[in-house]
């Protein structure tokens, strides 16, 4: 596989992207973390050093395990990486006069690995206000731009390169072609990873870590949830119990759709635990988000850990975490603070009687959904949009209130009908409503109203990281409007959401 290093560069996750397109295996990792706590390093091909924003020449600038830089494989530097490289290895690195963000003009040499089949010119993105002012002994200049004299850099004898742009991102009109150099040219790294063949490794691996015991699924219905249940299913059979929380911050009538579809495929083995007000009574006065993660998050072990003492022999608990939530739930010492915590990562307890198995925890929004088909699991439930872990509670701003969730589960069920009546249901990442913790003045049958106000969110996106906004028709927009407002008690004002990610968050808390 291919080791990313994340210091803590908006793009890292793109790199991780292009790699897995590319039916190469990678791995990210904060990147101050211990070498000795990489997974799979024996089948470790290549190491690449993501951007970020600190300067390595400041005080708090995070810097890898001193260990990476013995470990004689072939190491990327991008941007930031490309900066610790020198700064390690004898360079200098200094601020730069002129900063460079955007589309620059790189000329490039003809004889370089990494260059390999490009132009003299090539059109790359750049993104920085540090510079090479010296590189270290042993290493040739491969790339220059009008801003930056040490554009790229390389060590062909040590295998260590260096690129101050960023390969990753789509404006870089051959950085694929660049990274495709590194990992095939460079590292010798072969298209050996598919989902059929992670289905196999996975599975394996499951049934070595829970042995015979017995594995309490969080099933809520939602895509990762599923997808990691059937695949646990795959891997134990009948020792997989699916407990359905009924919290009561799912969408209109999602308990009833749970019951009906994997009642067929789990029978005996699904338990359905009606808990709403147990959640409301904790949530109750609670307007911050992280806040409102944490609780959510605990409350779900607690009840968890009550199931699996009357089942007994219960000694692990399922959770379709997927990568994205680890990534922005992440914080890199020094070099950024997490987005959010997701409630299967920052919201567990420090202490928890029961061991986590997080079998898509690997996978991108996207692969998830290619797992999905592979074990057979109905497009009814693969097709569906993307639903928040801690369910409408992070889509109904200020406190919760029953009142305030049964207003935004009917909205949102309008928001639902009129994208699918509209054929565009499959074609946005995800469509949704959001109630907000103001009241405006509205007029209803010539009298004057005071009620909440309801935002429409539609985005799209490839794997969650980044998102678009999407421009749904105005037609469309004010059929949604006109039948939320006339259909929905309690609201008398609807707006639409035009924010991408970043530097907004795809849901609003």
């Amino acid at each position: 596989m291919i080791l990313i290093l994340d210091f803590g560069s908006q793009y890292t996750q793109l790199i991780a992207r292009r790699i897995r397109e590319e039916k190469v295996y990678c791995e990210l990792y904060p990147g101050n973390k211990p070498i000795k706590s990489f997974s799979g390093f024996e089948g470790l091909k290549g190491i690449i050093l993501s951007g970020g924003y600190e300067s390595v020449y400041s005080k708090n600038a995070p810097w890898p395990d001193p260990k990476v830089w013995e470990l004689g494989i072939p190491i990327l530097g991008i941007c930031y990486g490309m900066q610790l490289i020198a700064e390690h290895l004898g360079g200098k690195v200094t601020p730069s006069k002129c900063r460079e963000f955007g589309l620059a003009s790189v000329d490039v040499k003809y004889d370089c690995f990494l260059f390999n089949g490009l132009s003299s010119k090539e059109t790359l993105w750049m993104s920085h206000g540090d510079k090479l002012l010296k590189i270290p002994k042993g290493f040739r200049v491969t790339a220059k731009s009008d801003n930056s004299p040490y554009a790229a850099i390389e060590n062909a004898a040590k295998n260590i390169y260096g690129v101050q742009f960023h390969p990753e991102v789509k404006h870089s009109v051959n950085g694929r072609k660049i990274l495709k150099n590194f990992i095939f040219k460079i590292c010798g790294s072969e298209r050996d990873w598919t989902i059929k063949s992670y289905i196999v490794d996975e599975v394996k691996r499951v049934q070595e870590q829970v042995g015979k015991s017995k594995v309490l699924c969080a099933l809520s219905g939602g895509i990762d949830s599923s997808v990691a249940a059937v695949m646990l299913y795959k891997a134990i059979g009948k020792r997989l119990i699916c407990v359905y929380v009924d919290h009561g911050l799912q969408k209109l009538g999602e308990t009833e759709r749970v019951r009906k579809v994997f009642g067929k495929i789990f029978d005996k083995n699904l338990i359905i635990v009606n808990a709403k007000k147990i959640f409301l009574s904790k949530l109750k006065s609670v307007t911050d988000p992280e806040q409102k993660r944490k609780i959510i998050g605990h409350t779900f072990i607690e009840i968890f850990d009550k199931e699996a003492k009357k089942l007994k022999g219960i000694d692990f608990l399922l959770q379709g975490t997927i990568y994205p939530d680890i990534i922005e739930s992440i914080s890199i010492k020094g070099a950024k603070s997490p987005i959010k915590s997701h409630h299967n990562v920052g919201g567990l307890p420090e202490k928890m009687k029961m061991k986590l198995v997080e079998p898509l925890k690997f996978l991108f929004k996207d692969e998830v959904r290619v797992l999905g088909r592979e074990l057979g699991i109905p497009a009814e439930i693969i097709d569906r949009q993307p639903f928040p872990g801690p369910g409408l509670a992070v889509r109904t701003l200020g406190e919760i209130t029953e009142e305030k969730l049964n207003i935004l589960k009917e909205a949102d069920n309008i928001v639902t009908e009129e994208i699918k009546r509209a054929k565009l249901y499959e074609k946005i990442w995800q469509s949704f409503a959001v109630i907000l913790p103001v009241k405006t003045v509205g007029v209803m049958g010539d009298a004057r109203t005071y009620e909440y106000v309801i935002a429409v969110r539609a985005v799209n996106s490839e794997d969650a990281m980044t998102a678009d906004w999407v421009k749904l028709p105005y037609e469309l927009l004010g059929k949604i409007s006109s039948r939320i407002i006339n259909e929905v008690k309690g609201v008398n004002r609807v707006v639409y959401d035009i924010s991408n990610k970043p530097p907004a968050t795809i849901e609003w808390e």
